[in-house]
Order: structure tokens, then C-alpha cells, then sequence
């Protein structure tokens, strides 16, 4: 008999999908830096939220996938649209300006500890110790990318604080994405969220930012980092993290995404031509050990009864 997934690991079926969304989020860190040294935030993510929404809109309709929202379900889609979309890209694309994109990337992945928690405490999921341990050896890797940073962030406080903000709030959208349950695949659900949560951001484009909206302006490298965000980052890989978010509990999925600000710090030292350290390698040793609480499957009953805790 083919054994049952444990609730409380990765589901096995998704990792292909969890290495391929961890790369691509992972290298667009130092991209998003490359983009917004020429384009404004919020018109950089007006762009990417658009070209998003209409291409996972196009794949659900050519897939023959349902689009429309059940009437009494729009309360719930509009909340979690503002708080997922909005609430994470307002502070993480001002954020990312103003510390450097491997630490933008670690302090946006503090987003697992505020999931396992709101998820504890919303969601009543089992705080076990696969968790705690795994919490805690994600955490700790993340602290030791920081290393000599930390002064560094505190010349940057506001930067830090957006980019711990826009952490809670990708928590909490996730969260609500299970409290609150919309009868929508994955594709159509992202794009969903995608153009509802762009109203607020493309109004503060046009009140409060001068430039283009147009990528193909910008120069060479830009103009590329702006298109990958358009077509990878914002199409397949929020259509993949959606998919991985409605299917593995909160906990679950929140420490599973702990090697993105490692393949952020990676691919930010590979652009810059710099050499990791010591502590780079001993915080990606942390992060896997961390991702193995969730990937791997816990140990089933020994001969002489049930497993323990």
C-alpha cells in the first residue's frame, strides 16, 4: 500500500515545483535591484501585477478552467488580494531600494515565523516539534547570513522595517488563504489577486511617481530583469506558490521556502562578483537541515507500537 503523506511534511508531489519556484524567486532578488535603478517601484509593479494577472488569466481560460468568482466569495478574494499582493508589494519593492538585496531577501523571509505562528493561532495547526526545530535551524541560518549586516540595518531601519512588514503581511495573505477558502484553481486565484491587489499600487504610480511604464525604455539589463519579473516571477512563479500554499498547511509551506533568501544572498555575490564565506555556507547547511524537517517524512511505528510526539 502506497503510504499516506504525513499533514505535517512537504507534500512530495509538489517539490519539483518548490525547487523550480525557490530558484526563480531566489535569483529575482538582485534582478528586482538591477530594475529599480531605473524604474519607479510602483510603476515597476503596476507593470509586473498586469502582465501577470493577464497571463494566468489566458492559461486558466485555455486550459478550460473556471474564472468566475462565486458571488458570496468576493468579500474574502478582495480581502486576501490587499492584503497578499498590496500589502506585500508596497513595502518590499520600496524596501529592497534601500538595503541590499541578499539582506532584502533574508529580512522578506522572516515571513516563515509569523506564518507558523498566525497559523498556530488562526488555523489552530499543531505546533509540534518538527516544526520548532525547524523553525528554529531556518532562523538560525538567516540570523548568521545577517552576520556583520546587522549594523548595517541599523544605518537602514526603515528599510528593515518594510521589508519585516511586507514579511507579516505575505504571512497573514497565506493564512487567510486557508481560513478563508475561495472556490477557484490556483491559476485563476492568483490572477484574481493580482488585479485586485494592483488598484491601490497603480493609483500611487500615478499620484506620486514620474517615468515610464514602459520596460522596453530602460537600458539592456533592466529591461530584461523587468520582462523576467513580468513572465517568471510574476506568472509562474506566484501561480506556483499559490499552488504550494493551498495545498501544504501554512507551517508546512512557509518553512519549505526558507533556501529562496539563500539562493538571493547566492545570486546577489555571483552579480557583485563577490565570494561567500564561511557563513554563507554554514547558513545554507541550517536552511537544508530546516528544509528536511518538512521534506522529509517523519519515521512511521516501530515493532513494538506507535511512534511518540
Amino acid at each position: 500500500m502506497k503510504p499516506t503523506p504525513s499533514p505535517q511534511t512537504f507534500p512530495p508531489q509538489l517539490v519539483g515545483l518548490l525547487i523550480t519556484l525557490t530558484l526563480g524567486w531566489g535569483l529575482n532578488w538582485p534582478i528586482m535591484k538591477v530594475v529599480l535603478s531605473e524604474m519607479e517601484p510602483m510603476r515597476f509593479r503596476t507593470l509586473c501585477l498586469l502582465c501577470g494577472a493577464a497571463g494566468l488569466f489566458t492559461i486558466a481560460r485555455a486550459s478550460g478552467l473556471p474564472t468566475r468568482v462565486p458571488r458570496q466569495e468576493w468579500a474574502r478574494l478582495i480581502t486576501i488580494a490587499l492584503v497578499n499582493m498590496t500589502g506585500w508589494n508596497i513595502p518590499a519593492v520600496y524596501g529592497i531600494r534601500l538595503v541590499a538585496s541578499g539582506r532584502a531577501a533574508i529580512l522578506g523571509y522572516t515571513m516563515p515565523l509569523w506564518g507558523v505562528m498566525l497559523s498556530t493561532w488562526l488555523l489552530k495547526e499543531p505546533f509540534t516539534r518538527r516544526r520548532a526545530v525547524g523553525t528554529a535551524l531556518g532562523f538560525s541560518g538567516l540570523l548568521l547570513l545577517l552576520g556583520e549586516e546587522v549594523q548595517a540595518v541599523g544605518r537602514s531601519p526603515l528599510g528593515a522595517a518594510l521589508m519585516v512588514t511586507a514579511a507579516f503581511f505575505w504571512a497573514l495573505g497565506t493564512v487567510l488563504m486557508k481560513r478563508w477558502p475561495v472556490s477557484l484553481p490556483a491559476s485563476s486565484f492568483t490572477a484574481w489577486q493580482m488585479l485586485i491587489g494592483v488598484v491601490p499600487i497603480a493609483i500611487l504610480a500615478l499620484i506620486i511617481e514620474r517615468g515610464t511604464f514602459n520596460p522596453f525604455a530602460l537600458s539592456v539589463w533592466p529591461m530584461l530583469g523587468a520582462l523576467y519579473n513580468m513572465f517568471v516571477a510574476f506568472n509562474f512563479c506566484y501561480w506556483a506558490w499559490m499552488r504550494i500554499a493551498l495545498l501544504a498547511p501554512v507551517g508546512v509551506s512557509s518553512l519549505a521556502i526558507m533556501m529562496t533568501p539563500v539562493v538571493g544572498v547566492f545570486s546577489g555575490m555571483l552579480l557583485l562578483g563577490e565570494t561567500p564565506s564561511w557563513q554563507d555556507y554554514a547558513a545554507l547547511a541550517l536552511v537544508v537541515a530546516s528544509l528536511a524537517t518538512v521534506l522529509l517524512p517523519p519515521r512511521g511505528p516501530g515493532p513494538s507500537g506507535p511512534a511518540t510526539g
